[in-house]
């Protein structure tokens, strides 16, 4: 069975294509521009007529063509609490999916759009959403509810949903097959450390706890993101700098974080080289280092407390991969108060290896049915 996964944004369309079968990607690539200025891509519609095209095309030297591609599986960035798991789009998840629009204004539209490009383009292929917050809804309400009148939470749904929840469910599973154990046997903290960065805690395989909230902007330290910050820091900035709420929510998602502290990049890659430099910025460059791996060892302490254990800190993405040294530093670090026997593991995250998945299974199910 061929699988083509779409992953849009607002001005992208990234695509791979599967043959879910054999488990492997046969034909990747990326839409970029849409809907910019000069661009020949005028929208989500166009940009899948591209793909399709691309993929059809005997000189890609791709040999499935669209005619034979058998589901196709979309990355949702919110479900709200309705999805709990990977679901066939019908005109009522489609629904859902708008609502939940004014929870993700930046992500869900785009997804959208893909998902009615699809059906315009591959008639009758079946769709299956696969959501970013879906892994989270197992938390249980003392840890997804903030401390504010419930009234908030019922009139506005206020609470913590978790994202980036595909890496954390394929790293936790992946981790589970290398340690060789059944995954409702372990205690994992996975840690999905990129541009943005969060933590789980992975109690039998659920996902009990988890550092993002809201929004993506709770928890760690992030490559432009602040992360933990009491609220009434906002406040104040909001009064003392005569700022706009849009120029705060800019100011705490695109120049804090990594970025903000040390005033030179929100790559670890460019901050560790000047950090072992003596330039006017290695000391803020060192500090960074200290408090990005400092939030990360006090929610490793935090989730092994809820659980009551741990057998592994799993690591994955961009700055886990690319910077050996740190995840080095934090297991030094950490070692001496954790478990004996404790596993620290780097597993290169696939979510679009888990979404070709979902969307194998699912219409398989629907065949059999």
């Amino acid at each position: 069975m061929l699988v083509l996964v779409i992953n849009c944004g607002s001005s992208s369309a990234k695509y791979q294509l599967f043959d879910a079968d054999r488990k492997v990607s046969l034909a990747k690539g990326v839409i970029e521009r849409i809907g910019q200025y000069g661009s020949s891509c005028s929208d989500h519609h166009a940009a899948m007529k591209i793909i399709v095209d691309r993929l059809t095309d005997k000189k890609t030297g791709v040999i499935s063509g669209a005619a034979e591609i058998s589901g196709v599986g979309h990355r949702v960035v919110h479900g709200g609490e309705e999805f709990k798991e990977s679901t066939l789009i019908t005109k009522k998840v489609i629904a859902s999916i708008e609502k939940y629009s004014a929870l993700a204004p930046l992500h869900n539209p785009p997804s959208l759009s893909g998902i009615k490009a699809c059906a315009a383009i591959l008639k009758g292929v079946p769709q299956v959403a696969v959501f970013d917050t879906s892994f989270h809804q197992t938390m249980p309400e003392a840890a997804f509810l903030y401390g504010l009148p419930l009234e908030y939470y019922r009139k506005y749904a206020l609470r913590k949903y978790g994202f980036h929840g595909t890496s954390h469910r394929f790293v936790a599973e992946e981790a589970a097959r290398r340690l060789g154990k059944p995954k409702s046997q372990l205690k994992l903290i996975t840690c999905h450390l990129g541009n943005g960065c969060s933590m789980t805690a992975v109690d039998g395989g659920r996902s009990v706890d988890t550092s993002m909230g809201f929004t993506p902007l709770e928890g760690l330290i992030m490559g432009t993101r602040s992360g933990d910050l009491d609220p009434a820091a906002v406040l104040i900035l909001l009064e003392k700098e005569g700022s706009s709420t849009s120029a705060i929510n800019d100011l705490l998602n695109k120049k804090s974080g990594l970025l903000g502290i040390s005033g030179v990049s929100n790559d670890m890659r460019d901050i560790f080289k000047v950090a072992k430099g003596k330039g006017p910025k290695t000391r803020r460059c060192k500090l960074a280092i200290e408090m990005f791996v400092y939030r990360i060892k006090k929610y490793v302490g935090a989730y092994m407390a809820a659980m009551g254990g741990l057998d592994a800190v799993v690591f994955t993405a961009g700055i886990s991969e690319n910077n050996p040294w740190l995840v080095d530093r934090i297991k030094k670090d950490l070692a001496p108060c954790l478990p004996v026997g404790t596993k620290f593991i780097v597993v290169p995250t696939n979510e679009e290896l888990l979404r070709a998945r979902d969307t194998f299974n699912i219409i398989k199910r629907k065949r059999g049915r």
